[in-house]
């Protein structure tokens, strides 16, 4: 089971002094907000849905603590070293100086400055905690940027000062926006804290890498630039969550026109492909960049959170043997959903609807790109001693053709797929997060609905690999259909391994 270590949340983009302001008014810096919207309705209308906010949802179903005397900063300064338990939540209030409320005239922003305070701030929370451990850090939008700038440039001991990052909705790769030109650069301009600069590979690689840094190790051969969406130094990309969103059209910042420009395949701010770092674990969601459909505030976000800090099982699938053959001159793209029983939301999805499916062509080669990840999906599995946990992952292969590099639509029916169907899984864990029992079965052998299946007909063998770790290797066959269309070898593989 993930270990029960502090955790730091990190804002993003306030957007100007007002906002500045209004930020700072708000003790959670906006982590305490919740949700009452959820599109399940008719026709995707808004249906009312409570979700009492991520932060609130940690205090009452994991049993963390929130301390504060006067401020959080307070409480930590007159506790003793080692005297605050592990599981506790701290708000990192970087913009408390650059308001211009509490008297003294605001300092400019500055997010290599805000990156040496979380520096600062990390190490007084460790201090102050028993036996002085790591911490989670749990970061939306440019707050992602400044853990990044941390990890990469301010601490001498990444992996002993943290354990986990967590981003939801982060530039990673920077902010560009689809449409360019004048429109393009004025949202730029009213939204980035110092233009757009701060959000191009030039500027970002001044404050996210030390000055010794060689570059040429991560240029990108599309545009010859630094990406930084590759990680940098001593932390891996493996202890890294980027939450994903894949809603444009609900992002209501300047009054719709952010979405209009950033275009359909992004949040409404940040493109599909800059909000992930190579290499880590991603969730894709149906949310928004914020607001009513947010990320930040969403459930998805939770479950998805709550289980990759604590955890006890990494599960990775990756869809093998793909083998288009004669066909390898169609388009091949997969749609992926990943629901776990009891749980009203998705916990992934990447479908042609919302303009991002798995490009199968690139999966088939491992090569990762910002819609193919390279593993399919990663599921972290939390302990439950005792109650099976119900899982089920869709999913759904369709072609177009194509001649010359433009698409033939004559055999094509919309939204229709070649093959679909849904593997599930039942899922015993220990409380020290080791499988006791899985099975699994595709959803087309059910005879009747799902959830009245009391038992699947396929056991899961877990055999250690030849190393000795805890990492075990799971291969499920797909069905025949499937190969018709995937190739022989096609085929499911689980690389599971334990996780604190």
């Amino acid at each position: 089971m993930g270990q029960r270590l502090p955790i730091i949340y990190v804002r993003g983009f306030a957007g100007g002094q007002n906002a500045i302001d209004d930020a700072v008014d708000d003790p959670f810096y906006g982590f305490n907000e919740g949700s009452t919207h959820i599109r399940v309705g008719a026709g995707g209308q808004p249906r009312f849905y409570q979700f009492e906010g991520p932060l609130l949802r940690f205090l009452k179903e994991q049993d963390y603590k929130l301390s504060i005397a006067g401020s959080q900063q307070q409480a930590l300064l007159t506790a003793t070293p080692g005297e605050l338990a592990p599981d506790s939540i701290w708000i990192y209030r970087f913009y408390d100086a650059d308001s211009g409320t509490f008297g003294p005239a605001p300092q400019p922003y500055d997010i290599g400055q805000a990156a040496k305070g979380l520096a600062a701030f990390i190490a007084l929370v460790r201090s102050k905690t028993q036996d002085g451990p790591p911490v989670y850090l749990v970061a939306h939008s440019m707050g992602g940027l400044i853990c990044r700038t941390v990890l990469q440039r301010e601490l001498d001991d990444p992996n002993g000062a943290v354990s986990k990052l967590c981003t939801i909705g982060t530039p990673h790769g920077g902010i560009d926006p689809q449409m360019g030109g004048p429109v393009g650069g004025w949202i730029m301009d009213k939204f980035g804290p110092m233009g757009s600069q701060i959000f191009t590979p030039d500027h970002m690689q001044q404050y996210m890498l030390r000055d010794d840094h060689e570059l040429a190790a991560g240029i990108n051969p599309r545009t010859g630039q630094w990406d930084p969406r590759r990680m940098v130094g001593e932390f891996s990309p493996h202890r890294v969550l980027s939450i994903v969103g894949t809603d444009s059209t609900d992002y209501a910042v300047a009054q719709g026109l952010s979405s209009a420009v950033m275009g359909v395949q992004s949040d409404g701010l940040v493109a599909i492909r800059n909000a992930y770092v190579y290499g880590s674990a991603r969730a894709y969601v149906h949310r928004s960049h914020s607001g009513r459909y947010g990320l930040v505030n969403s459930e998805e976000m939770y479950q998805n959170l709550s289980r990759f800090i604590l955890g006890g099982l990494r599960v990775e699938v990756g869809l093998h043997g793909l083998n288009f053959a004669e066909q390898a001159d169609r388009i091949w793209q997969a749609e992926v959903r990943v629901a776990i029983q009891g749980i009203p939301v998705l916990m992934h999805e990447q479908t042609a609807e919302h303009y991002c499916p798995v490009d199968l062509n690139a999966e088939s080669k491992e090569i990762s790109t910002p819609v193919s990840p390279v593993p399919l999906v990663t599921i972290f599995l939390q302990p439950k001693t005792q109650n099976t946990c119900r899982y089920a992952l869709d999913l759904k292969v369709m072609s177009l053709k194509e001649d010359g590099g433009i698409l033939g639509f004559g055999d094509h029916l919309e939204q229709i797929g070649d093959w679909e169907d849904t593997l599930i899984v039942d899922v015993q864990l220990g409380g020290n997060g080791t499988a006791q029992r899985l099975t699994w079965q595709w959803n087309s052998t059910l005879i009747g609905r799902i959830a009245d299946q009391s038992e699947l007909t396929n056991p899961l063998t877990w055999e250690p690999d030849n190393t000795g770790e805890s990492e075990w290797h799971v291969v499920i066959q797909v069905p025949d259909a499937a190969k018709t269309l995937l190739g022989g070898d096609a085929r499911l593989e689980l690389l599971a391994s334990s996780w604190d």
